[in-house]
């Protein structure tokens, strides 16, 4: 699916915002639904550590808000959606440029609104790699979401 006016405006505020730019990742698209993200993560002089490989928190920063964003703009204003817990684990040093996918089907979406009716918060947890353009994973992210119907909205 092609990227929608609003969708290519929430981009280039991504790749703007001080925070995420400080990271040293692009967001290069977002689909028009907002199911589909992607990132690329190059080697660069604002990403390189020590040893001359990505920096842990430029990985990890790459992608940490794409999977909260992508479900507040999915479930709308009817939900509270937070981040609630991450894990990093690094396979493989980055010497070169990484890409992640972030993708959230419709099935998903709408099991979320099922659980959420009571008005009980639930967790769920989404992962994503950053790899290589060979497909090699570098570091494998996971993402505990935190969601909640609002309580007026019952």
């Amino acid at each position: 699916m092609p990227e929608s006016a609003e969708s290519r405006w929430m981009r280039w505020r991504f790749n703007l915002f001080p925070a995420y730019r400080g990271v040293g990742a692009r967001v290069t698209y977002i689909a028009a639904d907002y199911r589909e993200v992607r990132v690329k993560l190059p080697l660069s002089w604002r990403t390189r550590n020590y040893v001359g490989t990505i920096f842990g928190g430029s990985l990890y920063g790459a992608v940490d808000p794409m999977y909260m964003i992508m479900l507040i703009k999915l479930l709308g204003p009817d939900y509270i959606v937070w981040d609630k817990a991450a894990a990093i684990r690094f396979r493989k040093p980055g010497r070169s440029t990484l890409f992640a996918t972030f993708k959230i089907d419709g099935a998903e979406v709408e099991a979320i609104r099922e659980l959420a009716k009571t008005g009980e918060p639930l967790d769920r947890v989404y992962d994503v790699d950053l790899v290589d353009k060979d497909g090699v994973v570098h570091a494998s992210i996971a993402k505990t979401i935190y969601i909640r119907r609002k309580p007026e909205s019952l």
